[in-house]
């Protein structure tokens, strides 16, 4: 990164820390539940996989609801964090935390729940905002019934509210239209290609 870059980095990190510490930027995580919260999470994110396709095997969608909420809360701790997902995003990219943008979350729960080799589940590694002028790009996992195309699964998305695990339907999340990752890094591609063409011309 060079100085330029990181003096700008570090002037909007703090222009924007008022604003994004005053609570608008989402939640912070709490490093450990109390039991009854966490079991009842683990129960309704069990119960909404289970939602996905009546074919969906019991044990899967429970390990995979369990892994999701505690996992999230591991890594939560493991990347430190104490400010909203705004605020350390900006501080991972001043080189202040080593990890923790929504890459780092996506990748680490995508690599735990496939160590678990579901038969009945699939993973995607999901995009939004891709294209917007006027919102992070933001990546998150998918989980979906085996076979299924990603839009009719269901977001696990861990850094929006900096470890507390967010889910809903991919085809319904407000302000994320969510695309597969292969399909977004293609479509990426074209554009670079084409801009090297226009310059050649």
């Amino acid at each position: 990164m060079t100085l330029e870059m990181r003096i700008l980095l570090i002037f909007c990190f703090l222009v924007a820390l008022p604003i994004v510490s005053g609570g608008c930027a989402g939640r912070v995580a709490v490093p450990d539940l109390p039991p009854i919260v966490e079991t009842r999470r683990i129960e309704e994110l069990n119960l909404a996989i289970l939602s996905l396709r009546a074919d969906v095997d019991s044990g899967e969608a429970r390990r995979a609801a369990t892994i999701a909420i505690r996992y999230s809360q591991q890594l939560a701790r493991e990347y430190e964090i104490t400010d909203s997902a705004i605020v350390h995003n900006l501080k991972v990219n001043l080189g202040l935390r080593p990890r923790g943008l929504c890459v780092d979350w996506t990748a680490d729960l995508l690599a735990r729940l496939a160590q678990e080799r579901f038969r009945s589940l699939d993973l995607h590694w999901a995009i939004a905002n891709y294209e917007s002028a006027f919102r992070l790009e933001h990546s998150t996992v998918v989980i979906s019934a085996r076979g299924e195309a990603m839009q009719r699964g269901l977001v696990l998305d861990p850094w929006r509210h900096s470890g507390w695990l967010y889910w809903a339907p991919a085809s319904n999340d407000p302000g994320y239209p969510w695309k597969p990752q292969a399909e977004v890094h293609a479509l990426k591609e074209l554009v670079e290609n084409d801009v090297r063409n226009a310059r050649t011309r």
